[in-house]
């Protein structure tokens, strides 16, 4: 047998058996995978359930505390419509006024010698019924008409009301109420209205656990029953309640409180169910039950707080075969199609041996006649291939050599004139093209706009989040600025940091104006950076050849000054150049002059807004606001004077002055005092450019002034917090040791995460002024300031509003138990003198 035969023979056989062995292999650990995937997808989706259930039982309870809460307004709408005695009420005046206010039914619920009973009501089943059986339910009516808060544990307790969890009508057990009660002492009955049925149980159908786990069960196969049992009733008698000659079990003794329980082995999972509740771990065992091979899976729930309960999930273990079956046969199948490629490879690698020498050699005398950079294609890996590979070699030595002078000859130019961050031209590549451009104009009698952009809050971008974030934001600026150009002949360079010069051939003021506001208003949509988005916006001052000046440098100049006005107006627009704005510039310069003056003089003053405990009058505190009178411009706005000093750096040295009179004088303030004020500082993101230091000065002042640690309070914007950086945070942490606390303050308006709140040191939330103004006399509006009030509860977090003016706002923040407030309510921020003035009228 010849040696092209032989190879072909024996690859096949090695290969035969290899494939063999392979799939007897793979089939035993496929086997024992699937089983062990099995329990972990178990695992995971019994844990899925179990999250899945929480979060809908408590969408489900804030529900139900809504039902409640609605309950609560329609008992003060019943009041106002019944008088205070029920003895003048009909129940038929009671069926109507129901309808009314959008209740099913309204009871009245009246004092006996020895009871409490339904005197009154739309609802024939409750007249007359008896509530003393009704344990912690007849306690809360107990309390109500004792005009004490209901604390019995269930439910929802306001003042004057508390609202029973969803139930079963015990007065009829054919149908689930949601009940309220209110009673404040004007007349002689509780009120009770009440959701019945399908009113109380559209609820629990659209934000219940049973939509979740009907889901579960639709669209995961393999998952064919998923039950969450009550380890307390199931595989025991029923635990029937008889009241008022009815019998019923209640919800919370039902043995299957979610899911179906349809493929039932009710003795064995009784006792899996007890044993997973006693020793805290998940239990589970395979069966053949009605037909069908399953594994079923018992989780047990523990809580301390409330019932433990038990998730259920049964599993199609023959699913498992299938998948074993399907996989053999695609294993025998593949090894087929490999043993036909085998052989075919065979025999080409049989032929393979003598054919490339003849190839070789004809491509050795092309190379040879001069055909350098011909390559030849022999794709092996023995001496034939290496010979090969050194012929290539030697083919594209001198190609490349030459392709190499001549790309990096490109590569040198291109980086001499563009921008490696956006890929624009630079500043010298414009340098060197204005001048053309200009004489171009001039010979044709056309314009050329000049466009100077600076991007606004650009600095803050790399304070915050650093210059990798930064170029990231500049190369996005530069893209948008491409994609508003038009097809007009145009030119867009990047001067450098975050300014940018685009000049605009042949367009009139209009359209020149036209095409910056296109760019600003681009430039002003959101960037996204880490998942936030950031708005920055961005300042365009024009000037145009040759209407504005005919010299090139002044043209920018003018362009530059242009833009720096519009930055000066809030940012965000374009302006043309005037001749006004070279005195605006001017007059820029002298206030920063005039700024640094009166910092080196402290002429700076301190302003004090009182923060109020509403609940019992006391003035505890205030935030500390800066003032400057300048004997030229008059009073100067924060608003204007504080950007120029971020801008100069002179926010450091106007920080540091402010906090030591503040600090200073409510020391003086606190000696004559019993209950000691203390003082709030708002601290600038540049003040934490360097944490370190920052924590030096803020306990070297406090020293210095001789204020207590405890009467200190930092208040902070969110997007400080954002980079939550490990220097930033050790620096809170710091000075929270110290018992200086911490505020977040205008909360609701930045960069809101619930990451930061939880792992960040910080003692309180200011709910920033625009949402209390939102707040209208009917507490409309409001839902986002008691967004804040709950989740700073939820986080054992402090809460204070600000901006309370009117006294609506006031009662809807006292109504949501929100009792330390500031605002031109109380007082607006006051100078020193008229502070302790102020102080003195507290009583």
């Amino acid at each position: 047998m010849s040696i092209k035969k032989k190879v072909p023979l024996i690859f096949c056989i090695i290969v035969l058996l290899i494939l063999v062995a392979n799939n007897a292999f793979h089939y035993i650990r496929s086997k024992n995978q699937l089983l062990i995937n099995n329990e972990k997808e178990i695992s995971m989706l019994t844990n899925e359930v179990y999250f899945q259930v929480e979060n809908t039982k408590d969408g489900s309870l804030f529900v139900e505390n809504i039902l409640g809460r609605d309950l609560r307004i329609a008992s003060l709408a019943i009041k106002k419509s019944l008088p205070p005695n029920y003895q003048d009420i009909t129940n038929e005046q009671l069926k109507a006024l129901a309808k009314e206010v959008g209740v099913s039914h309204i009871t009245l619920l009246a004092k006996t010698k020895d009871d409490i009973i339904g005197v009154k009501s739309s609802d024939p089943e409750e007249i007359n019924m008896s509530t003393k059986g009704w344990g912690y339910w007849y306690d809360a009516y107990q309390q109500l008409f004792s005009l004490t808060p209901v604390s019995v544990g269930k439910g929802l307790s306001l003042p004057f009301y508390w609202s029973g969890p969803i139930e079963i009508a015990s007065s009829n057990p054919d149908h689930i109420d949601k009940w309220g009660y209110y009673y404040d002492g004007t007349t002689n009955y509780i009120i009770n209205p009440y959701f019945r049925d399908n009113e109380v149980l559209a609820y629990e159908k659209r934000f219940g656990p049973g939509k979740i786990i009907n889901r579960f069960t639709k669209d995961l196969p393999g998952v064919m029953e998923l039950t969450v049992f009550n380890p307390k009733n199931f595989g025991k008698k029923n635990e029937v309640v008889h009241l008022n000659g009815n019998s019923y079990i209640r919800i919370s003794a039902q043995p299957i409180w979610y899911g179906t329980y349809n493929i039932k082995n009710v003795q064995v999972d009784s006792q899996y169910i007890k044993k997973a509740i006693k020793t805290k771990t998940e239990q589970s065992y395979k069966s053949l039950i009605d037909g069908k091979n399953v594994i079923k899976t018992f989780v047990p729930v523990l809580s301390k707080n409330e019932q433990p309960y038990v998730i259920g999930l049964v599993f199609n273990y023959g699913l498992i075969q299938q998948e074993l079956n399907h996989e053999l046969t695609v294993h025998i199948l593949l090894s087929i199609v490999i043993m036909i490629m085998v052989l075919i490879i065979s025999f080409i690698f049989s032929r393979s041996i003598t054919q490339p020498i003849g190839y070789i050699v004809e491509q050795v005398n092309e190379i040879a006649q001069g055909n350098f950079g011909k390559n030849l294609h022999l794709n092996r890996k023995d001496e034939l291939g290496l010979l090969t590979e050194n012929v290539n070699a030697l083919s594209n030595h001198l190609h490349n050599y030459v392709n190499d002078l001549n790309r990096s000859k490109e590569l040198i130019e291109y980086q001499a004139y563009h921008d490696p961050l956006t890929g624009l031209p630079n500043r010298r590549y414009f340098q060197e093209k204005l001048k053309p451009i200009i004489d171009r104009s001039n010979e044709t009698g056309g314009t050329v706009s000049v466009l100077f952009i600076d991007m606004d809050r650009f600095k803050h971008v790399n304070d915050l989040f650093g210059h990798n974030k930064g170029d990231e934001i500049l190369k996005t600026t530069a893209n948008r600025i491409k994609e508003c150009m038009s097809d007009d002949y145009h030119l867009i360079t990047r001067q450098g940091g975050d300014e940018f010069i685009i000049l605009l051939i042949n367009l009139d003021v209009q359209e020149t104006m036209a095409a910056a506001e296109r760019i600003v208003n681009s430039l002003k949509m959101p960037y996204c950076l880490d998942g936030n988005e950031i708005y920055l916006g961005a300042s365009c001052g024009i000037s145009l050849y040759p209407y504005h000046t005919k010299n090139l440098e002044t043209l920018v100049i003018y362009a530059d000054m242009a833009m720096y006005a519009a930055k000066n107006m809030g940012g965000n627009k374009a302006i043309v150049f005037n001749e006004q704005l070279s005195k605006l510039d001017q007059e820029r310069s002298k206030l920063e002059s005039r700024l640094r003056k009166a910092i080196e003089q402290e002429k700076i003053e301190v302003y004090y807004q009182p923060k109020i405990d509403v609940s019992s009058g006391i003035i505890f505190g205030a935030e500390a606001l800066v003032r400057w009178q300048d004997d030229d411009f008059g009073f100067i706005s924060p608003e204007q004077f504080i950007p120029i000093a971020e801008e100069t750096e002179l926010i450091h040295p106007l920080w540091e002055l402010v906090m030591k009179k503040a600090c200073q004088q409510v020391k003086g303030w606190n000696i004559h005092r019993s209950e000691p004020l203390s003082i709030s500082v708002n601290f600038s993101a540049r003040q934490f450019q360097d944490p370190g230091n920052m924590v030096k000065q803020v306990k070297d002042i406090l020293a210095e002034s001789g204020l207590g640690y405890e009467n200190f309070e930092i208040e902070i914007t969110e997007s400080i917090l954002l980079t939550n950086s490990k220097e930033i945070v050790q620096a809170l942490e710091t000075l929270k040791g110290l018992g200086i606390s911490i505020s977040i303050d205008d909360f609701g308006t930045g960069y809101s995460s619930l990451s930061y709140l939880k792992n960040l040191p910080i003692d309180s939330l200011k709910i920033d002024k625009s949402f209390i103004q939102d707040i209208n006399k009917d507490f409309g509006n409001a839902e986002i300031s008691e967004v804040i009030i709950n989740l700073a509860r939820s986080l054992h977090l402090n809460v204070i509003a600000e901006g309370v003016e009117k006294e609506y706002q006031k009662d809807f923040l006292l109504s949501k138990n929100c009792v330390q407030m500031q605002g031109y309510l109380f007082s607006k921020p006051l100078n020193k003198n008229d502070f302790e003035q102020f102080l003195q009228n507290e009583g």
